[in-house]
C-alpha cells in the first residue's frame, strides 16, 4: 500500500524532473518555416548536416520561431502582420499556448527569449499607426503577458538580447502600413532606427540612417562582442542601390557596408536574412529576390557574391554559414563557395533560427 507520506514524496519526484530538452528530438540546431507541396505549412528543426530532426504543423505561413534556451519549446510567430504566435511542443506538435497582442496591436514576425528562458519578448506594432511595442510574456506562468513597453520607433520588426543580458537590441524598419493590409504608406518620410533599450524599455542609444532613411532596418545579427549587424530593405526610387548591410557597437559610429555597384544592383535592393559566420570573423547577408549571398569582414570590406536561386535563410555554422532556400536546398557556405547539405520536399521560408543549447 503507498502511504501518504510515499505519495507526497513521488508528487516532489515528478516536479523535479526536468523539462524535455532539445536531444530529445532529435537534437536539431536552428529552426525553420516551411511550405509543403500539398500547400500546408511546418515549423521544421535541422541538424548542422542539413537534415531534418523534426517537423510539426503550423496552422498558417510562418515568418520566423524562437526556440526556448533549454525546453524543447519554439514560439512560430505569424507572417507580419500577424495575430499568432504558437507556442509549440517539438516533441509532438502540440500547441501548449496560443499567445494573441492587444486587441490594438499586431504581432510583427520575431521575438526571442531571454537567456534563462523565464521571458519572451515579443516585436508588436499598433494596428492604428504602426507606433511600435515590445510585449513581454512570462514562460513560467503559462506565458501570460506581464507588461510591455515602447520600441522607440515605427514599424518594429527584429529584436535580440545582448551578450549582456541586460540589454536589447531593437531594429525598427520605420514603415507605417494601413490598418487592413500591408500597404505601405510613408515611404517619403519613414525613419527607421537601430535601438538600445533596459529589458524594461528605457532607451539607451539610438541610431538611425540620415543618408538612407528609406532604407528600412529588417533583420539583426549578434556577434557574442556585442557586435550588431543588420540588413535592410530599400523602399525608395526604383532602380538605386543602397548598400543593405551596416555593423555597429554600442557608443561607436555605424559602419556602412558597401558592395561594388554591380552586386548591390543585382540585390535588388532586398537582404532578406543576416547571420555572422560560425567564427565571427565575417558577416552575410542574402537576397531571395536577386538570388545572392553577400559576404563581408567583420569591419565591412566586401568580401565576395555566391549566387543561388531563392536564398534567403542564413545563420552561422561551424564551417561558415547555413543557407536555406525555396526550392527545398539546404547549402553550407564556406570559404570555397556553396556545398549542398540536404533537399526537402518544402519550400523553406525566410529564415534559419539558431537554438542557443544547441551552440551552448
Amino acid at each position: 500500500m503507498t502511504t501518504r507520506r510515499a505519495f507526497l514524496a513521488s508528487l516532489l519526484a515528478a516536479s523535479a524532473t526536468p523539462a524535455v530538452g532539445w536531444a530529445a528530438v532529435g537534437g536539431p540546431t536552428y529552426l525553420a518555416a516551411a511550405k509543403l507541396p500539398d500547400g500546408s505549412y511546418m515549423l521544421a528543426g535541422l541538424r548542422e548536416d542539413g537534415s531534418t530532426a523534426f517537423s510539426v504543423p503550423l496552422p498558417a505561413r510562418g515568418h520566423a520561431a524562437s526556440a526556448h534556451p533549454t525546453r524543447a519549446e519554439a514560439v512560430g510567430f505569424a507572417r507580419r502582420p500577424g495575430t499568432y504566435a504558437l507556442v509549440i511542443d517539438c516533441r509532438d506538435g502540440e500547441v501548449l499556448h496560443r499567445l494573441t497582442p492587444p486587441a490594438d496591436r499586431q504581432f510583427n514576425g520575431h521575438g526571442t527569449f531571454s537567456p534563462d528562458g523565464k521571458l519572451l519578448y515579443t516585436v508588436e506594432q499598433r494596428v492604428e499607426d504602426s507606433e511600435g511595442f515590445i510585449g513581454i510574456w512570462d514562460t513560467e506562468a503559462n506565458y501570460s503577458r506581464i507588461g510591455e513597453f515602447a520600441s522607440h520607433g515605427v514599424g518594429p520588426h527584429d529584436l535580440r538580447v545582448m551578450p549582456d543580458h541586460e540589454t536589447l537590441v531593437i531594429a525598427n524598419g520605420g514603415i507605417q502600413t494601413d490598418k487592413w493590409d500591408r500597404a505601405k504608406l510613408n515611404t517619403d518620410t519613414m525613419r527607421p532606427n537601430l535601438v538600445y533599450t533596459t529589458l524594461d524599455g528605457t532607451l539607451l542609444e539610438l541610431r538611425d540612417l540620415p543618408e538612407f532613411h528609406q532604407n528600412s532596418i529588417r533583420h539583426l545579427a549578434l556577434r557574442p562582442d556585442g557586435l550588431v549587424g543588420f540588413a535592410m530593405q530599400w523602399e525608395g526610387e526604383e532602380g538605386y542601390a543602397p548598400p543593405l548591410l551596416a555593423l555597429h557597437r554600442m557608443g561607436e559610429e555605424l559602419v556602412i557596408c558597401e558592395a561594388p555597384l554591380g552586386d548591390e544592383l543585382a540585390m535588388d535592393g532586398y537582404a532578406g536574412s543576416v547571420a555572422f559566420s560560425g567564427d565571427g570573423s565575417e558577416i552575410a547577408i542574402t537576397s531571395p529576390r536577386g538570388g545572392r549571398i553577400h559576404r563581408f569582414s567583420d569591419s565591412g570590406e566586401f568580401l565576395g557574391t555566391i549566387s543561388r536561386s531563392d536564398v534567403c535563410g542564413l545563420a552561422p555554422h561551424a564551417g561558415g554559414y547555413m543557407a536555406s532556400d525555396g526550392l527545398g536546398g539546404v547549402l553550407l557556405i564556406g570559404p570555397e563557395g556553396a556545398r549542398p547539405l540536404a533537399l526537402a520536399e518544402a519550400s523553406w521560408d525566410n529564415h534559419l533560427v539558431p537554438i542557443a543549447a544547441a551552440r551552448a
